[in-house]
């Protein structure tokens, strides 16, 4: 996709002043910025990474952009343009690009509020005393591919953000309440299993009660009978008794 309709795109209905943070990575340029104007008087943070770039002469003016992303494209001059168009930056990635002696860079001088720079992958970080050189000629540069003088890596204000979005919110406290939520599942279960196996153990005991109930009535049952039965012979032989005395 070509850049000027990829920031069409990116616009989302908004007027340029509205944008605050463009992203056009991987988009298709003749070598120039294109469909990027001064009417973005907001933007903040520019990422044109791996767009084909050879030049920043075309680059609007853009007073409130403090951080540029340019890796991966094919400049080697045209830096003085940052320090015209772009006066408060203080972040700028070139790694990746034809950057390959000192005076490439010495334009950033100009960049009084230049903090971070990045230079992974150009031909200049292969010179001799290549840090201290770039530390040297832009003395307001804090980070140089991501660590100071001192070999101190720069803060990753994101992951800062995550750290302390993690302390204020409830993290730790969600965490607490699920195994809470897990711990009275897992009595509630077992809860449920051993009220389910006391009412299948009561009720064989009520077929074991019933089915003695029932043997105790036949057997009382029998005792009825067989009384009956000694009773009818009793008389049968009275009656055979008196019989014999008549005759």
């Amino acid at each position: 996709m070509e850049m000027e309709k990829r920031i069409t795109l990116e616009l989302r209905n908004r007027s340029p002043a509205e944008v605050a943070e463009l992203v056009v990575d991987n988009c298709r340029s003749d070598g120039e910025v294109e469909g990027l104007t001064d009417e973005f008087t907001e933007l903040e943070f520019l990422s044109m990474v791996n767009v084909g770039l050879n030049s920043l002469a075309k680059l609007p003016s853009l007073p409130k952009l403090r951080k540029l992303e340019l890796s991966d494209n094919n400049l080697s001059g045209s830096l003085e343009t940052l320090s015209e168009k772009c006066p408060n930056l203080t972040y700028l990635n070139l790694s990746g690009n034809k950057i390959k002696e000192l005076s490439n860079v010495e334009p950033l001088q100009n960049l009084k509020s230049l903090q971070s720079l990045d230079l992974f992958n150009c031909e200049i970080t292969s010179l001799e005393d290549y840090r201290e050189s770039v530390f040297e000629l832009l003395p307001q540069v804090t980070y140089l591919d991501g660590f100071d003088q001192e070999d101190n890596e720069a803060p990753d204000s994101e992951a800062d953000d995550e750290d302390e979005d993690g302390e204020d919110g409830a993290g730790p406290t969600g965490d607490y309440d699920e195994e809470d939520d897990d711990e009275e599942d897992e009595d509630g279960s077992e809860g449920g299993e051993v009220g389910l196996s006391f009412h299948v153990n009561q009720g064989d005991q009520d077929d074991d009660d019933d089915e003695d109930d029932y043997a105790e009535e036949e057997e009382e049952d029998q005792a009825a009978i067989q009384g009956q039965k000694r009773k009818r012979d009793a008389d049968d032989e009275g009656e055979e008794d008196d019989d014999d005395e008549d005759d």
